[in-house]
């Protein structure tokens, strides 16, 4: 396992997806699965940097672990914010037109679709969001 504790600010993102990618390419990760990934650390990680500690800042914590049988990574965000389940929120309605949905929801249902599994606990006064995806075996 590995951590990053790092500001939680939107310019801090290329950073945290760099140290996640190092990881994966040490596995031989797929490009496909690779790129997924770097898609939810953008989404969630920007999430926490835009909301958590509005108007302010804080820390953001960021483990990556790595499962062999199968080979999967989980990759674990955390932040001492204000509590938010982005998992409680129904799923947008991709059916309706861009215009004719309710504005936000789209990145998390992606994330959702591309990762394995999701999920969300708010425990000692922290958000806890750990996603998981499987990458094969090189």
């Amino acid at each position: 396992m590995k951590e990053l504790t790092i500001n939680a600010a939107v310019e801090n993102i290329p950073q945290v997806t760099a140290f996640v990618d190092g990881q994966l390419e040490e596995l031989g990760c797929p490009v496909k699965a690779q790129m997924q990934i770097d898609i939810a650390i953008d989404e969630l990680f920007g999430n926490i940097a835009h909301y958590a500690y509005h108007p302010g800042e804080g820390p953001a914590t960021v483990r990556v672990e790595v499962c062999q049988k199968p080979l999967s990574v989980s990759i674990t965000f955390i932040d001492q914010g204000m509590p938010y389940d982005p998992l409680a929120k129904a799923d947008p309605d991709v059916t309706l037109a861009a215009q004719e949905r309710e504005v936000g929801g789209l990145g998390i249902y992606m994330v959702k679709k591309s990762m394995d599994e999701i999920t969300y606990e708010y425990k000692d006064g922290r958000n806890i969001l750990k996603i998981k995806k499987e990458i094969g075996n090189p």
